[in-house]
């Protein structure tokens, strides 16, 4: 489906990366720690928690770019080419710092969807999207009634307070090994 102003409209998960963002999440991978493309490539992955697969289609022409731009330097180490920082890529990674920062913020939130890929998620997920649904039902046969918005609100807080309990990170009486 075309959008005139904008173009291809874009799924459910869209890009992730905006123009010249790509390029930044590599330089500030390689900043981190020198890296030949496929370890690289897993990094990046990681920090998504499996959410973005990047190709090796994407991501050698960007080393690729990095190296014209004389932001990285190859160097042979058995027969793979690593990719090292060199300062001007050091000093375009720390000017560009926040947007990098924004980046792997946007990542990690990302990331965090990924457990929706397990399948004990199928049994959390349904039941979720139930409540919502009965809420949404609920809120549309009331008619905006301010004391049915707010009795919603409090289920719901009360469910989110009562699910955190669970998460055994923040179990006061669980004992850690």
């Amino acid at each position: 489906m075309m959008n005139a102003r904008r173009g291809p409209e874009r799924g459910p998960t869209g890009r992730f990366f905006g123009p010249g963002e790509l390029r930044l999440a590599i330089l500030a991978l390689i900043v981190e720690r020198p890296g030949h493309g496929y370890e690289v490539m897993g990094r990046l992955a990681d920090r998504f928690n499996g959410t973005y697969e990047p190709s090796a289609g994407s991501i050698y022409p960007t080393l690729q770019l990095l190296e014209d731009e004389g932001l990285v330097r190859v160097e042979q180490t058995d027969g793979r080419k690593v990719y090292h920082v060199t300062e001007d890529g050091r000093r375009a990674a720390e000017e560009q710092a926040d947007v990098i920062e924004r980046l792997w913020g946007r990542a990690a939130s990302r990331g965090e969807w990924g457990m929706f890929r397990e399948p004990e998620a199928a049994e959390i997920v349904g039941p979720a999207l139930r409540l919502v649904k009965a809420a949404v039902k609920a809120l549309a046969h009331a008619h905006g009634d301010p004391a049915v918005v707010e009795r919603i609100q409090e289920v719901f807080v009360e469910a989110r307070r009562r699910i955190e309990e669970l998460d055994t990170r923040r179990r006061p009486w669980k004992e850690t090994p």
